[in-house]
């Protein structure tokens, strides 16, 4: 079995969950404007592609560019208020991360959040246990392009060879072939394991605990 001494993470759905306060803040924006809410179900679908494509698809038709924006900056205010009501790390994962780092590993997250929240997110739930973290920012295209992860493995000098990236859906697993990096998914996220064996992830987790035997 190959071992790596970098671990680069997804954020929503694999170290944290999210889901709560996205829904929240979805049927918010939804609600201020008359319009349908969505269940929890609804919403697991929407994630994965960042804000404004969540708030697109929550939507329940099309609009103009102006209107669109109005829901967006909405939403986003909301939920810069309210991120952290509901959301909490999956259990195990304080555990992991405080393991990886005790053994040296480079640890890192890229998320389709905005970069700002990202930051401010692993700060507060994960302090020195994550070495970089970066979300969506001017010069760096949202996953699954490689931006995040290039930016991420050259901050915390980390090479694609020894490196993987851990994560729980189509995004993830993309972004991990994009960027020349293996992939480990992880089941208990926003998509589950018959989902990412559908998609063709030769590793998948069921728990935290298991990414020890896959380190240094």
């Amino acid at each position: 079995m190959k071992k790596y001494n970098t671990a680069v993470f997804d954020l929503d759905g694999t170290l944290l969950n999210t889901i709560d306060d996205l829904r929240d803040s979805v049927n918010y924006m939804l609600r201020l404007n008359g319009f349908p809410e969505r269940t929890t179900g609804e919403v697991l679908t929407f994630v994965g592609n960042g804000i404004a494509k969540l708030v697109e698809l929550s939507l329940p038709e099309k609009f103009s560019t102006e209107e669109f924006n109005k829901y967006l900056s909405q939403f986003r205010k909301h939920y810069s208020q309210n991120s952290k009501n509901k959301t909490c790390p999956y259990e195990g994962i304080n555990d992991i991360l405080a393991y990886l780092k005790g053994r040296g590993v480079k640890i890192s997250v890229v998320s389709n959040k905005v970069d700002d929240q990202t930051k401010l997110l692993c700060k507060d739930y994960f302090g020195g246990n994550v070495d970089f973290a970066v979300g969506q920012k001017p010069g760096v295209e949202k996953k699954p392009a490689p931006d995040g992860v290039l930016d991420a493995l050259k901050n915390i000098s980390g090479k694609k060879e020894e490196a993987v990236y851990i994560g729980d859906s189509e995004v993830d697993y993309k972004t991990a072939r994009n960027s020349g990096l293996d992939f480990i998914g992880v089941s208990w996220g926003y998509r589950g394991r018959e989902f990412l064996e559908n998609l063709g992830a030769k590793t998948i987790i069921d728990a935290p605990e298991e990414l020890k035997e896959y380190f240094i």
